[in-house]
């Protein structure tokens, strides 16, 4: 899509045979044509540059800056445009200029009026901003998907006691549900920043023309309404100069696809020891060695955020140092915006398809959950409640550790590591069944009831919390839906109007 801030306002007479509605003859050859164009990427952006030109031609009649039949007549013209689709566009250095010439070989000069009171820099900014904001509610739709997935399989494995890593060494034992549920928070920050550009994106630049305004007694607010967007950005020159938008959506989607890489990763990982069995159409076998299962899907997830990391990093680099107030670098800013948000949408999909049809080894897991001595936290802890300084208790925990060469070890074998490190007998502290207690995963998790921690009843509490935001964001995404369908049946009403 091709900005150029030196055809503002102009109301084109019409196009010589071969020549554009916007250059003419005197740029019209050469290689440096082909350089320019836009037009086969910009088939993304073709119903919403002709929804911005239907709202822009009706408010011009409204305001009388074109008459009612002039209107009627770029608005048949618009609508054969469209009936014929993008492929049958003339050509052109986009697809604003090749619209707006299909206009005119149909309607002869007064097709040119579509262009009054406005510039492609105005034009571009709103079509990319009318497109994208439809991709971020399906990125949103597909970051609710996940989250429904990750809670819908927590809640079926409340009580699933798993071994908990960091630094993928054994760490302590948690539950299942406690693990996805960290997951499906991580998500819905994600959904919240995609939410927030999203209210970034949808402002219209519409009416700031070239950058300067226009003359025209134009209405921006009559536009933005018919066009479904909240406001308008105000000053003229920031409209058509910023991409922020761009880069704040762009951001956003890195980020959710930064999630999804480390659940794709666990769940790669956990495959590889057994805990999980991924569905056979989230994962493919070796064309060469039949026995294999492997996760394909997942690893492709994975590598999404490379690809978004690298898009974002292009952006912003193409984004800076640039002057006010247009400049033809911003016209290769939005397919970055554009690729990161159709494959980080994907990755969505794939991440919360693999969740919801994975099936947990709950034996695996519950034996696996006090490997490495898991529980050595919780004894420590436990001592720590009976008097003694957590430091203490540390030493002697990791004193009875290192006897037991990493397994989990015996009451004998904890209370001669306190004798060694306090001169006293374990007991004298704590009761051997507490003790025998706090070695016990599932006992231990029990233990662990603060607020957010894997203890069952905690969990089922996070259950609630989690599925009340799914509702609440599905709401927001729903009403924002509904407002944009209707703002495009009001545009509809309108355009039969000059039918």
């Amino acid at each position: 899509m091709t900005e150029d801030a030196d055809d503002a306002d102009a109301g084109n007479t019409g196009t010589e045979s071969g020549a554009s509605a916007v250059r003419r003859d005197r740029f019209s050859g050469g290689p440096a044509r082909d350089f320019l164009s836009s037009l086969a990427a910009d088939e993304r952006i073709f119903a919403a540059d002709l929804a911005v030109d239907r709202a822009h031609v009706v408010m011009l009649a409204e305001q009388g800056i074109v008459g009612d039949d002039e209107a009627a007549e770029i608005l048949d013209a618009l609508e054969s445009v469209a009936d014929a689709g993008h492929a049958a566009l003339p050509d052109g250095e986009d697809v604003h200029e090749a619209i707006e010439t299909g206009v005119i070989d149909r309607i002869g000069p007064t097709g040119g009026k579509m262009h009054t009171a406005r510039s492609r820099n105005d034009e571009v900014a709103t079509c990319l901003r009318y497109r994208l904001r439809a991709d971020l509610l399906d990125a949103v739709e597909a970051t609710l998907a996940l989250r429904e997935a990750l809670v819908e399989t927590a809640a079926e494995h409340v009580d699933t006691v798993m071994p908990g890593y960091t630094h993928l060494q054994p760490a302590q034992p948690t539950t299942l549900g406690h693990y996805l549920l960290s997951y499906e928070q991580a998500v819905a920050r994600d959904t919240a920043r995609l939410l927030d550009a999203y209210e970034r994106v949808n402002r219209s630049p519409l009416g700031a023309a070239a950058f300067a305004g226009t003359p025209f007694d134009v209405d921006r607010e009559r536009v933005a309404d018919l066009l479904g967007f909240d406001a308008v950005v105000d000053n003229s020159m920031d409209a058509v100069s910023a991409r922020d938008f761009l880069a704040e959506s762009t951001a956003a989607l890195a980020t959710a696809a930064v999630t999804v890489s480390g659940l794709a990763e666990d769940l790669i990982v956990f495959a590889n020891k057994g805990y999980v069995d991924l569905s056979d159409d989230y994962a493919s076998t070796s064309s060469i060695m039949p026995q294999k299962k492997n996760p394909d899907t997942l690893e492709l997830a994975r590598a999404v955020a490379g690809d978004a990391v690298g898009d974002l990093t292009g952006l912003l680099t193409t984004l800076k140092g640039l002057p006010r107030a247009y400049n033809r670098d911003l016209q290769r800013a939005h397919d970055h915006t554009f690729a990161v948000v159709d494959d980080v949408t994907a990755a969505l999909d794939v991440a919360g398809g693999a969740v919801a049809t994975a099936d947990w080894n709950a034996d695996l897991l519950a034996a696996e959950a006090a490997s490495g001595f898991s529980t050595a936290t919780g004894v420590a802890d436990l001592l720590a409640m009976a008097g003694l300084p957590f430091r203490t208790a540390h030493e002697i925990v990791a004193a009875a550790a290192e006897t037991a060469a990493g397994d989990t070890p015996d009451l004998a074998t904890l209370d001669a590591a306190a004798e060694t490190v306090i001169g006293e007998s374990l007991f004298d502290h704590v009761s051997e069944s507490r003790v025998h207690a706090a070695l016990d995963p599932v006992e231990s998790v029990a233990s662990r009831d603060s607020v957010g921690g894997p203890a069952p009843a905690v969990v089922a509490d996070a259950l609630d919390s989690a599925e009340a935001g799914i509702d609440t964001d599905a709401r927001v995404v729903d009403a924002t839906r509904t407002a944009l369908a209707e703002a495009a049946e009001t545009l509809e009403a309108e355009v039969a109007q000059y039918a």
